[in-house]
């Protein structure tokens, strides 16, 4: 199988950057499954309706969310009648929406995803590493599932790389979000799953984080904040992983994407 996961989609110039080049990645590389992360596609803060149907409608089979997944008010109504759309599974039991969603696939396949999110400097939810072991065990790589897909949004480096050992040999893909940096440690584990400590976010690197520069520079130098918090302008940086899987759906090719924008241009050379 061919899979794109695609990094924290930040504001308006995050949205467009996905809309504009994910359509033309699904047709020409015959991509048979996408996932991208939503959470901060809402001005920075949280997503809407109408803009996870536009992530779904350019080519997202899935949209995962982390720490500002209810900062849109209507998330908290939307998210049950929105099965592709998958907040972290450590969230406390009664939270809206599901963590986990098992998806087909453009070939028929049968596709895991499942957001989990990290405590260190995070905000105190259930153990993630106990959460990931029961949605792995409700519905294992090669029985149930022929890929299993892992958003793990988290702060930490680590606590990020200690999930994806945990995780090795039952699961495809584990990729980290939230610090909207993509780091250059994309690689196969020994028992086979495909890991990168964060996949970078999918916005304007003309900023801080996704973030115009102004207010976070304010903060730093007088520790005095004017403003709220805005996405920064200027073209986006679409950023991502691409993996391949074998039939075991364990991955055995993995490549980073990124088109536009500010950051040097990578594309898969197994595309």
């Amino acid at each position: 199988m061919r899979i794109l996961f695609l990094g924290d989609v930040v504001g308006r110039p995050g949205r467009q950057v996905v809309v504009e080049h994910l359509p033309r990645l699904r047709r020409d590389h015959a991509l048979d499954f996408v996932v991208v992360n939503g959470e901060n596609a809402a001005g920075g803060f949280g997503i809407t309706e109408a803009i996870y149907d536009d992530l779904l409608n350019a080519g997202a089979d899935a949209v995962t969310l982390g720490n500002h997944a209810f900062d849109q008010r209507e998330a908290l109504v939307f998210i049950e009648r929105a099965p592709r759309l998958v907040r972290p599974a450590n969230f406390p039991a009664g939270t809206p929406g599901r963590g986990a969603a098992l998806i087909e696939a453009t070939n028929g396949a049968q596709v895991l995803v499942v957001n989990m999110m990290g405590r260190s400097f995070m905000d105190p939810l259930d153990d993630p590493f106990a959460a990931i072991d029961r949605e792995l065990d409700a519905c294992p790589l090669g029985l149930v599932a022929d890929a299993i897909i892992i958003d793990f949004h988290a702060e930490a480096t680590s606590e990020k790389q200690a999930f994806g050992h945990w995780c090795d040999g039952r699961a495809s893909l584990v990729v980290g979000t939230h610090t909207h940096v993509p780091t250059a440690d994309h690689r196969i584990l020994p028992g086979g799953t495909a890991f990168q400590t964060d996949t970078g976010m999918c916005g304007a690197y003309d900023g801080v984080i996704g973030m115009d520069k102004e207010e976070p520079l304010r903060r730093f130098t007088r520790k005095i904040g004017a403003s709220r918090f805005e996405p920064a302008a200027g073209p986006g940086t679409l950023t991502g992983l691409a993996i391949e899987t074998d039939g075991s759906g364990k991955a055995v090719k993995v490549a980073p994407v990124r088109i536009g924008g500010d950051l040097s241009p990578a594309l898969p050379d197994f595309w």
